[in-house]
C-alpha cells in the first residue's frame, strides 16, 4: 500500500510513542547545547521549542487526565509540564509507588506529546507541604525553619540533614524509574522542588544557620558576586551589606536543591532546572517582601556556582506591567543561562509576550493552568470552556506546524521577534542589508496607529540574504533597505506616506520591491506553497490579523 504524506507522518509519529509494552529503541537523550552565545534544548538530536502548558497543581492523578489531554489538543502544544507529588511516590519510608508517573507516560504517547515532570519535593511554592506525611509527623527529624523569634515558619530548613537525605534518595529513585521507563524519551526535561525558597522570614535562624552565616562566605560566590572586600576571609555581613542574609539564604537553598538535582543526575542526565518566584524587575522591594532563597534575578550567579547539576534556572512570570514582563525575560537571557519560562499567566494580552520570549532565544513557554479541572464561576457558566485557553493557542496554531524550523533558525541567530508594546506603535527588527519595520494596529497606507489594547506580535526569520519567513498576528511589516542613521530619516518620512520604502545609500536611492510574496503552510518541516501575494495585498506593506499567517518573503532593490 502506497502512503500518503499524511499518513506517513503520522505513522513515524505513532511510532515515536510506542506504547510501553513495545519494543522501543532507546532514543538520543535530551540536552541543553550552547554555540556562538546561543542555546538550544535538542531533543532528538536537533533543536526544539517547548511549545508548553501546565497543569493545575492536582491535575495530574490519574482520574483527572481526561480533563487534562483535551485541553492540550485545544492548545496544539507539544510538551506538557505537570506535578509528581512526593507524598503519593513514597508512601511510606523506601517504598515507592510510580503509578502516578506511567498513568503520566502512558497518556503523554497516546496524545502523542512530549513531558517536562516538576518535582513537587521538599519545596512548593516555599513550603514543604508535599512532603510525604512521615516526615511532616516528624518534626524533630525533619524540621522547619526559624525566624528571628525562634519560631517555626511554614518553610523547611535547608540544614535539614535527614530531609535533605530522604529528597536525594527520592529523586534518585524517581529518575532511576524514568529511565527504565521512559527509551522513548517522553520526557525531556524535570524541574527539581517547586519555587524554592521561604516566605515570611528572610532566611533560617536556627543555630546551625547562624554559625554559617557568621562564617567567611564561600570564595565561590564572592567570585561570583565579584565581591570586593579589604577583609581576606569576609563574613556574610562583610561580604554583601543589605543583602546578607537575602545572598546567605540563597546559598543555603542553592546548595540542598543542587545536592537533590547532583542525586538524580547521577542516575539518568536529563535536563534539570529550578524556578523561580520573582521579586519586581522594576523596583525591587527589600529583603522579606518577596521569596527569599530562590533564584531570583539578583542571587542567579550565587545559584550558578551553588548548583551545578541545574542546567537552567527559570523565572514564573505573573505580572501584569509589560514592561516589567519584557524585563523579566531580559535578566533570565544570560550568558550562562538559556531563557526558558516555564509558568507564566495574567492578562489574555500576556500572551503576545511569547514572541518577546523567541526573540531572546527562548528554548521554551508555558502558561499555567490550562486544563479543564477548574471551577468555573456562574459569570462565566454561558461561556465555551476554551475561552480561557484561546490567547495562548493563537501562538502554537501558528508556530506548531513550523515548530523545529523555527528552533533551528533561532538557535542560528537567523530569527527575531517583537510584542507590541502600549505606546509604541513600530519595531523595527535590523537584518544585514535589511530592516524590518513591524508597525501595530489598524492604519492607512502603511500608516501605525497601536492597537486599543496591545496584541501584535511578530517573527522574522532571515533564510537567505533577501528572503524572509514572517508570521505573527494584528500588525503590519515592510521592509526598508538598510543605511547609516542619517540616512534612515528618509525612511522615517516615507513611512506613513504610501512611498514605496527607500534609503539614500552611497549617494544613490535604493527603492524596496517585492520579488515574490508566497502564502503558505508547513508540512514535515518543509514550508508548502499556497498563493502569491501581489497588488493591493504588498502596496502598503503586509498584514496580519487573526488568523494564524505564515510568508516567504523575497525582496530587492533598484
Amino acid at each position: 500500500m502506497r502512503m500518503t504524506s499524511a499518513v506517513l507522518a503520522a505513522f513515524v509519529a505513532a511510532s515515536a510513542f510506542a506504547a510501553p509494552d513495545a519494543p522501543v529503541k532507546e532514543r538520543a537523550l535530551p540536552r541543553v547545547v550552547k554555540k556562538d552565545g546561543r542555546f538550544a534544548l535538542f531533543v532528538d538530536d536537533a533543536p526544539y521549542l517547548m511549545l508548553g502548558a501546565q497543569t493545575h497543581n492536582s491535575s495530574a492523578w490519574p482520574a483527572m487526565l481526561p480533563k487534562v489531554w483535551p485541553a492540550m489538543e485545544y492548545l496544539n502544544v507539544n510538551t506538557v509540564e505537570t506535578p509528581v507529588y512526593w507524598e503519593q511516590i513514597e508512601p511510606r519510608p523506601g517504598q515507592f509507588d510510580f503509578k502516578v508517573v506511567d498513568a503520566l507516560l502512558a497518556g503523554a504517547r497516546q496524545h502523542r506529546v512530549r513531558l517536562v515532570l516538576l518535582w513537587f519535593g521538599t519545596w512548593k511554592n516555599g513550603s514543604q507541604h508535599y512532603m510525604p506525611e512521615w516526615m511532616k509527623l516528624a518534626p524533630d527529624r525533619y524540621p522547619h525553619m526559624v525566624d528571628k523569634n525562634g519560631h517555626a515558619v511554614d518553610s523547611p530548613s535547608p540544614y535539614a540533614t535527614a530531609s535533605l537525605e530522604a529528597d536525594k534518595k527520592a529523586f534518585a529513585a524517581f529518575m532511576r524509574h524514568l529511565k527504565e521507563a521512559d527509551p522513548q524519551r517522553t520526557v525531556i526535561m524535570v524541574q527539581v522542588e517547586n519555587e524554592p525558597g521561604t516566605w515570611g522570614s528572610v532566611r533560617d535562624y536556627s543555630p546551625a544557620a547562624q554559625k554559617l552565616f557568621e562564617a567567611p562566605a564561600p570564595p565561590e560566590v564572592l567570585a561570583a558576586m565579584q565581591v570586593k572586600s579589604v577583609a581576606p576571609s569576609p563574613n556574610w555581613q562583610d561580604a554583601f551589606g543589605p543583602e546578607a542574609e537575602v545572598c546567605f539564604h540563597a546559598w543555603s537553598v542553592a546548595k540542598y536543591v543542587g545536592q537533590v538535582a547532583a542525586a538524580g543526575k547521577a542516575v539518568y542526565p536529563l535536563p534539570l532546572y529550578a524556578n523561580a518566584a520573582l521579586r519586581d524587575p522594576i523596583k525591587p522591594g527589600a529583603p522579606g517582601s518577596y521569596e527569599s532563597g530562590g533564584p531570583t534575578d539578583n542571587v542567579l550567579s550565587i545559584w550558578k556556582v551553588a548548583a551545578p547539576a541545574l542546567d537552567v534556572l527559570a523565572p514564573d512570570i505573573y505580572v501584569n506591567d509589560p514592561v516589567a514582563y519584557q524585563k523579566v525575560l531580559e535578566l533570565y537571557h544570560r550568558d550562562d543561562n538559556a531563557l526558558f519560562v516555564p509558568e507564566t499567566g495574567g492578562p489574555a494580552g500576556n500572551a503576545r509576550f511569547f514572541f518577546s520570549a523567541l526573540g531572546l532565544q527562548a528554548i521554551g513557554y508555558s502558561p499555567f493552568g490550562m486544563d479543564y479541572t477548574r471551577n468555573r464561576p456562574a459569570s462565566e457558566a454561558s461561556q465555551p470552556r476554551e475561552e480561557f485557553l484561546t490567547p495562548w493557542a493563537q501562538n502554537y496554531r501558528l508556530i506548531g506546524p513550523m515548530q523545529r524550523e523555527i528552533a533551528r533558525l533561532n538557535f542560528e541567530g537567523k530569527l527575531q521577534a517583537v510584542a507590541e508594546q502600549k505606546g509604541q506603535v513600530t519595531d523595527t527588527l535590523k537584518f544585514g542589508p535589511w530592516n524590518a519595520v513591524v508597525s501595530y494596529g489598524p492604519g492607512r497606507r502603511g500608516s501605525a496607529a497601536g492597537n486599543p489594547e496591545p496584541k501584535g506580535r511578530l517573527l522574522v526569520a532571515q533564510l537567505k540574504d533577501n528572503q524572509f519567513l514572517v508570521a505573527g498576528y494584528f500588525c503590519r511589516v515592510d521592509f526598508f533597505p538598510a543605511g547609516t542613521e542619517q540616512q534612515r530619516k528618509s525612511q522615517q518620512i516615507v513611512q506613513g506616506t504610501g512611498q514605496i520604502p527607500s534609503a539614500l545609500i552611497d549617494g544613490k536611492w535604493q527603492h524596496r520591491q517585492f520579488l515574490r510574496v508566497e502564502e503558505g503552510t508547513f508540512e514535515n518541516g518543509v514550508f508548502k506553497f499556497l498563493r502569491i501575494w501581489n497588488g493591493d495585498e504588498t502596496d502598503w506593506g503586509l498584514n496580519f490579523g487573526a488568523e494564524p499567517l505564515v510568508l516567504r518573503v523575497s525582496v530587492a532593490t533598484y
